[in-house]
């Protein structure tokens, strides 16, 4: 081989070689652009992983609280409006359980008897329609006096003693008063009005009870008619939370059943 040859062999050989080198820098530069587009495209993918599993919905409810008894149809965490709540009261179930909602006992003397039809007429005006019992005008003529009122005092939710002078020279009155007392002793569904009483003639065996002063009648009539509405409302919020813990009580039997039989040998 001519130096000629020679030399143009070295010059193709080193050109060759060159040539080869290129190409495994443009081989190691695609690699580094191609590990570094994995690499970015699995951050970003890690970076949604986070931010969908750290953003939850706003409305999410757990399984747990999703167990839940409500009477309305309002979304839980949201809380009924007060009529909502007397309307559903008056319209239950438990409250039609009693023929009367109040029952009304009041001397005979006349101004007793007409201060005790203002005040049933108050309560059973529309929109209030509260049922009262009133000894003269609800009970059957020629009927045992005892019979009546006992079967009255028994089928209404409430007793309101109007307690006035007369009241209390009333034998009557003494034995209704203490025929409340034994049906419900020490219990909310007493209500004593006190009017035109001074402090030293109230009934010693209504101390423990808390009474609304008639003095001022529209201000005493609003708060019984108040009165009375938050009795039913609390009556009807008891039986569901009641039936609530019924369900639960019968929901975990009958998961501890369904594992006692899992557990149950072949």
């Amino acid at each position: 081989m001519g130096k000629r040859q020679s030399f143009i062999y070295r010059k193709h050989f080193a050109k060759v070689l060159n040539r080869h080198d290129d190409d495994n820098k443009m081989q190691g530069w695609f690699q580094k652009l191609f590990k570094s587009k994995i690499s970015s495209s699995g951050q970003s993918g890690q970076e949604a992983k986070v931010t969908k599993s750290s953003v939850s919905p706003v409305n999410s409810v757990s399984p747990s609280s999703a167990l839940f008894c409500s009477s309305s149809s309002s979304s839980p965490g949201t809380t009924p409006s007060k009529p909502l709540q007397s309307q559903s009261a008056l319209s239950s179930a438990l409250r039609w359980s009693r023929k009367y909602d109040v029952f009304v006992c009041h001397s005979s003397v006349d101004s007793d008897s007409e201060e005790a039809g203002r005040l049933v007429s108050f309560l059973e005006a529309p929109p209030r329609s509260l049922r009262c019992f009133l000894r003269q005008r609800d009970d059957c003529p020629g009927s045992a006096i005892s019979t009546e009122l006992c079967q009255a005092v028994q089928n209404s939710h409430l007793w309101a003693l109007l307690i006035t002078p007369n009241f209390l020279q009333d034998d009557w009155c003494s034995y209704m008063m203490h025929q409340v007392l034994a049906e419900g002793p020490m219990s909310n569904r007493i209500i004593p009005l006190v009017l035109n009483l001074s402090r030293s003639q109230y009934p010693q065996e209504l101390k423990f009870f808390f009474y609304i002063d008639l003095t001022n009648l529209d201000r005493g009539y609003t708060v019984l008619n108040k009165t009375v509405l938050k009795y039913l409302e609390d009556l009807v919020k008891n039986e569901q939370t009641l039936d609530c813990n019924m369900d639960s009580s019968s929901n975990v039997l009958s998961e501890q059943d369904g594992s006692k039989k899992d557990e149950q040998p072949c």
